[in-house]
């Protein structure tokens, strides 16, 4: 069976307008997909290079395929079932920023290049003082980018003209706000030219985004029998559901440079994205991240599976309409609305979401994703959810382990390793903390101003009830400890709750 490749597509030839740090499933099954659309439909005329933005792993599935995957979308979509296949063209090429440093930083002085993509996941937007502008490349993603750009400028010599438009979708509020401020840090303490500054603040536009696609990535239990349908082989494929929403917040308006809108797609540009964000953060996500690894320590593998468990669904309904939804400012027939269509989309049979996929980056996706949640129930009723506690207790047991081997820290479920992905601190911290007596474990955790921005041991009975919960998590397992909380059996906040 031929390998998917450039001679079987025969891709057409276009300018390289995206620079696109991160090679994931998510932008390739998103916004690569979107822009092959938008090309094909007569509305960009661009093309994509991905750029890999950390070390370990390469591209060569990249080079092989020539950079061209398939996107195959199942689902429902407007109360109809639909299936998508489409063979995405629209990126030209692949680069490593630390394997050939040059060819990378050379995108720098490319005319057609005006815009810059990039999911670096929650943990990847924040201010690294350690990070230099000497390094090929800088370490954090905010250096590389800083670094790029002052390239770009010092080429350009300052053209207002060449100028970049930025559009980071990572998981984060205000994205683009937070990813400039973090260049403006960087320039400040690497003392860049001022007039870089300058330029930075009128030649490029930094937006603030949100996107919504439920991407489950490579389909390896299926992948041969796809390729079977497909008549050719290809280990980049993505799968996902038909849904979509991208909405980009800019200071200026950009809808005339990417009118992905005007190819049919569901883009939207606007001034304000934060009632969007708010809904799809707080329910959509923040369910995904309440449950999956109270999930998977039950012993599921997908969030299909925790779906049809009628216990897991109770806890998921629970958490949405009673801890969520009352801390919203939208109607509650529109949030209602929305939480439905997310339950329907984490219903689909058709995706194969993985729990251990959703578990990367878990205690920033918390903070992100659920904590907002929390902190506005305490304030409405001056008690501890009882769910979202009980969600916290439930990340504390899946990230317990004491062993950190190639970067992960090794969990166990039933006497089986699964590995642990998060950053370095992060796993450090349950390494050296969580075989501690449980309320010190617990006190350590929700006291680490490192992890959430400030202390959540001093809300209101958050140590008693989270610890109550993990010790009864440990004793005797996860289901049975969900199921007293629901039976009102649990913590006394439960009781009450």
């Amino acid at each position: 069976m031929n390998v998917l490749n450039m001679g079987m597509t025969n891709r057409i030839d276009r300018p390289v307008k995206v620079l696109q740090f991160g090679e994931g499933n998510f932008l390739r099954g998103f916004v690569d997909y979107m822009i092959d659309i938008a090309n094909q439909k007569g509305c960009f005329d661009g093309s994509i290079v991905i750029v890999k933005p950390i070390q370990g792993g390469n591209l060569d599935s990249f080079y092989r395929q020539d950079c061209q995957y398939t996107v195959y979308l199942r689902g429902v979509a407007d109360k109809k079932e639909e299936t998508v296949q489409r063979i995405v063209t629209s990126v030209s090429d692949a680069v490593d920023a630390y394997r050939n440093y040059v060819k990378y930083s050379n995108y720098a002085k490319l005319d057609s290049l005006r815009f810059i993509v990039s999911n670096t996941t929650e943990a990847g937007i924040y201010y690294d003082d350690t990070d230099l502008f000497s390094l090929t490349p800088p370490q954090s993603y905010p250096g590389k980018l800083t670094k790029f750009l002052f390239e770009r400028y010092v080429h350009f010599n300052g053209d207002l003209n060449k100028g970049l438009i930025i559009l980071p979708v990572e998981l984060i509020d205000d994205n683009g706000i937070k990813l400039l401020e973090c260049v403006n840090r960087l320039a400040a303490k690497w003392e860049l030219d001022k007039g870089f500054v300058e330029w930075l603040d009128t030649a490029c536009v930094f937006c603030s985004t949100l996107v919504d696609r439920i991407i489950t990535g490579y389909p390896r239990e299926e992948a041969e029998g796809l390729w079977k349908t497909f008549g050719y082989e290809d280990r980049l494929i993505v799968t996902g559901e038909p849904f979509a929403l991208w909405v980009i917040e800019s200071p200026k308006d950009i809808s005339l440079e990417i009118p992905l809108d005007k190819a049919g797609l569901s883009v939207l540009f606007t001034d304000n994205q934060a009632p969007y964000r708010q809904r799809k953060v707080r329910i959509l996500n923040g369910a995904h991240t309440s449950f999956a690894l109270a999930a998977y320590l039950c012993g599921y593998d997908y969030v299909l599976e925790a779906m049809q468990d009628e216990l897991f669904l109770a806890f998921i309904r629970g958490i949405i309409y009673e801890e969520v939804i009352p801390t919203l400012d939208l109607p509650k027939e529109q949030l209602g609305e929305f939480a439905e269509a997310v339950f329907d989309r984490f219903n689909n049979p058709n995706i194969k979401h993985s729990l251990l996929s959703i578990s990367l980056n878990s205690v920033s996706k918390w903070k992100a994703r659920c904590m907002p949640s929390l902190l506005g129930f305490v304030e409405n009723t001056g008690m501890m959810p009882a769910r979202l506690a009980f969600s916290l207790a439930s990340l504390m047991a899946f990230y317990s382990g004491n062993v950190i081997e190639d970067g992960s820290l090794i969990g166990s479920r039933d006497g089986l390793e699964y590995r642990i992905k998060d950053d370095m601190d992060v796993l450090a911290f349950f390494a050296a903390n969580s075989a501690k007596e449980t309320a010190v474990f617990v006190h350590a955790f929700l006291s680490s101003t490192a992890f959430w921005g400030l202390d959540l041991s001093v809300l209101p009975e958050a140590e008693t009830t989270v610890a109550a919960y993990l010790d009864e998590i440990r004793t005797i397992g996860v289901r049975p400890a969900m199921a007293k909380l629901l039976d009102g059996q649990g913590t006394h906040h439960a009781e009450r709750s």
